[in-house]
């Protein structure tokens, strides 16, 4: 068994504890994907998805019988303001028209492979939570919107990495 938030108990195969713990991965993926960068545009921008995901994963530790007393505790939900903040970002690397398109090979660099990896697990926590949807476990469906936006991302995250290996440490 494993605590939950306000004391819940459930055992550690609970889909909440599968969920939460693949967005823990994630984020310890990305903090690795940080570390890596050369380029200043992904080292800036992956902190912000970080707390995101401390938003999120905190969401996913609450059953839903006790997220009234989450909110009234001061803590905040995903909300569509986070997701729009992933949309801008892949609209502003679509714009540089770079060809990023179709299938790819992770590992072109060091930088790349860790955010290639980073999507994988985002992919795999997308799955936990839509379990958790179909259970009537979550509430909130914006948190499977956001993890799909940001595998989307980390997807264009890599493939920009790989096309732009000359201006790293910029």
């Amino acid at each position: 068994m494993t605590a939950l938030m306000y004391g819940r108990r459930v055992p550690k195969s609970h889909p909440r504890v599968e969920a939460c713990g693949s967005v823990d991965e994630l984020n310890a993926a990305l903090g690795l994907a940080r570390a890596t960068a050369g380029h200043a545009f992904i080292r800036e921008n992956l902190p912000v998805i970080q707390k995101d995901l401390i938003v999120l994963m905190g969401e996913l530790c609450v059953q839903p019988e006790d997220l009234a007393r989450y909110t009234k505790d001061g803590y905040s939900l995903v909300a569509p303001a986070m997701t729009v903040k992933l949309d801008a970002l892949i609209r502003e690397i679509e714009s540089q028209g770079d060809g990023l398109k179709g299938w790819a090979t992770p590992g072109g660099t060091v930088n790349a492979a860790a955010l290639d990896v980073a999507r994988t697990i985002c992919r795999r926590a997308e799955r936990h939570v839509c379990a958790l949807k179909e259970t009537g476990e979550l509430r909130n469906a914006e948190i499977i919107i956001y993890l799909n936006r940001l595998g989307d991302l980390l997807w264009l995250f890599a493939r920009w990495v790989e096309a732009k290996p000359d201006q790293a440490q910029k």
